[in-house]
């Protein structure tokens, strides 16, 4: 049974697709079997994975209208070894014409039930609103991991998104909870991002991943290639701690 975890934080800018893509392919190189499944308009993990979203026959947005199956839509991307369902400026349509549908926050979910023997993991990046979209990736999840920076406005966004996951889970998905606090763009000469680090340890325990991600040029660099770090600069600090977290994770996973 695959574990699905949406990659999610209200605040834009924390670097959620890029935690995404650079997990899916750190989890892919530690042997598991991966699906992305990229629920953001702007495409950004898709072309993150090298995959030209401009090119893509099928996308999520079919899957999100029953139009095609994760089957019929996902494309193995070698190089990073794992499967993307891509997604393309048409899906910022899906949001109006799913709101007329039935059980149109259920989409996803009911798609990813026919995979579920095929993957180990599915990772969904969502949008940073809360929306039908974001919705979608809620309602199929096992769980959230929240990437956040240690700085003063993170901590008010996590309050937001720690409120959205409470009513998803008591309304529409009681699986739905927080898997764990991953630190990006971490760095320690900053006394405030100590600070911050430390409050989140002593507030969340052991919800707060042991994996760091520093802040890299290499992990920034590595999208304008059409590539995770992990793949694009393996031996770069940000790449190896992403698989580092992937260790982890699956690690942790049996108990989640």
């Amino acid at each position: 049974m695959a574990k699905i975890f949406c990659i999610a934080n209200q605040k834009g800018g924390v670097g959620k697709t890029t935690t995404t893509v650079n997990l899916a392919a750190g989890l892919a190189k530690v042997g598991q079997r991966v699906l992305l499944v990229d629920l953001d308009p702007q495409g950004n993990a898709t072309m993150g994975s090298g995959i030209d979203k401009r090119e893509l026959e099928l996308s999520v947005y079919d899957v999100l209208l029953e139009s095609a199956t994760i089957s019929e839509a996902g494309v193995r991307t070698e190089k990073c070894g794992y499967t993307v369902l891509g997604a393309n400026r048409e899906l910022a349509g899906a949001e109006v014409e799913l709101v007329e549908l039935e059980r149109r926050d259920q989409r996803l979910k009911n798609a990813l039930a026919v995979v579920d023997a095929e993957y180990d993991f599915v990772l969904i990046d969502c949008p940073p609103s809360l929306s039908m979209l974001t919705l979608n990736g809620l309602c199929a999840a096992h769980g959230v991991i929240v990437p956040m920076q240690c700085e003063y406005f993170a901590l008010e966004g996590l309050t937001d998104l720690v409120n959205t996951i409470k009513q998803v889970h008591a309304n529409l998905n009681r699986d739905l909870k927080i898997i764990g606090l991953l630190r990006v763009m971490f760095d320690p000469r900053i006394t405030l991002q100590q600070q911050v680090s430390e409050q989140l340890k002593a507030h969340f325990g052991d919800k707060v991943f042991n994996a760091v991600i520093p802040r890299n040029v290499r992990l920034a660099e590595a999208p304008s290639y059409g590539l995770p770090g992990v793949v694009f600069d393996p031996s770069a600090k940000g790449s190896v701690a992403f698989v580092e977290f992937a260790r982890e994770l699956v690690h942790r996973a049996p108990a989640m």
